[in-house]
């Protein structure tokens, strides 16, 4: 499998935002999903203002010694009970043999038995409140970090978002890489204005790497889930692209439209039978495009949302367990049922 990156350049959201969340649902749901999305900014905002947020850290500790690489790769985990799963252990070691030492930065309070285990896995382990989601709990382990440890040469942000890997993550890590310097991830939406998607980025070079550094240290945590993507997903490619800095994706958009059957796309409703509706009407690639993504592209990874919750009511999702092997299916079940609390 052959894996190039696509340079994305900024461009304001206009209109886009709109098709975005006309893109898979009817006007209806769109308009009612639109309220509570202007309900949820307007509360949480008053909240914010009159209760600040702040993140306690619970408990860090020391697990393996750290390498001389110069390779830190930060992995937010979360559940409702705390669990640890051994998929998150293979996620870890999966970057591991890419070089990276592993800071683990829980958004929950570990059982003590997963707590234990951890320090084989990781040089640092972190319990945090859960304020921020993924950009706080990276915001406050790289303070920590570059505390006890300076500054790296190659941050990875990478999260449990994801179920796998299902493919070989040599390969993909060696296409990032080719990129010199800058931010590069795996997926590009163009819903609010074209991005890379946050479960996996690697910044590179020390001017990449410290921007985004500043980019995490400038997050103010939000009651708002809507304003957190805003602000810290978004509006982290916007500020490295506003900062001269290369941002580019292994699966980019224009890249995942040329493998494309566009019959599938009509599937998701009359207007994608229009000419041009994919470059209109931006989808989800890591939801609607999943399968194309994996099958036609090499994608390492199916979304967890997308398998337990298919926020999108999309056909077909209930067959993922096709696309991956027979070895890594039972570690991804038992993953679910942790998430399901289990």
């Amino acid at each position: 499998m052959r894996y190039e990156l696509s340079d994305l350049s900024y461009s304001p959201p206009g209109l886009s935002r709109l098709r975005h969340g006309l893109a898979g649902q009817s006007r209806v749901r769109f308009l009612r999903r639109a309220a509570q999305v202007g309900t949820e900014v307007a509360l949480a905002g008053l909240m914010d203002r009159l209760r600040p947020l702040r993140a306690e850290i619970l408990r860090a500790e020391a697990g393996i010694p750290a390498s001389s690489s110069g390779c830190l790769c930060l992995y937010t985990h979360w559940s409702p009970n705390g669990r640890v799963s051994d998929m998150v252990l293979r996620q870890m070691d999966a970057w591991r043999a890419q070089g990276f030492d592993i800071v683990f930065v829980s958004n929950a309070v570990p059982p003590a038995a997963d707590w234990d285990r951890l320090a084989a896995h990781c040089v640092l382990r972190i319990s945090r409140d859960n304020i921020g989601r993924d950009f706080g709990a990276w915001r406050d382990a790289l303070a920590i970090v570059l505390d006890r440890l300076g500054p790296p040469r190659e941050l990875l942000l990478a999260n449990d978002s994801v179920l796998g890997p299902i493919r070989d993550l040599a390969p993909v890590v060696a296409a990032l890489r080719a990129g010199g310097e800058g931010l590069f991830g795996l997926t590009e939406s163009r819903g609010g204005g074209a991005h890379l998607q946050s479960y996996v980025l690697l910044a590179r070079g020390e001017g990449a790497v410290a921007e985004v550094g500043r980019h995490l240290a400038d997050r103010i945590p939000s009651r708002s889930k809507w304003r957190l993507v805003q602000q810290g997903e978004i509006g982290l490619t916007r500020r490295m692209l506003e900062h001269g800095h290369r941002v580019a994706a292994l699966f980019g958009h224009d890249r995942v439209g040329t493998a494309l059957d566009h019959a599938m796309l009509r599937e998701f409703g009359a207007r994608f039978a229009e000419v041009g509706a994919y470059d209109r009407y931006p989808l989800n690639p890591t939801h609607h495009l999943w399968r194309v993504l994996v099958e036609k592209l090499g994608f390492p990874y199916i979304k967890t949302e997308l398998v337990l919750r298919n926020p999108g009511r999309l056909a077909g999702v209930e067959a993922w367990r096709d696309v991956v092997d027979a070895d890594g299916l039972p570690l991804i079940e038992r993953h679910l049922a942790v998430m399901r609390g289990g």
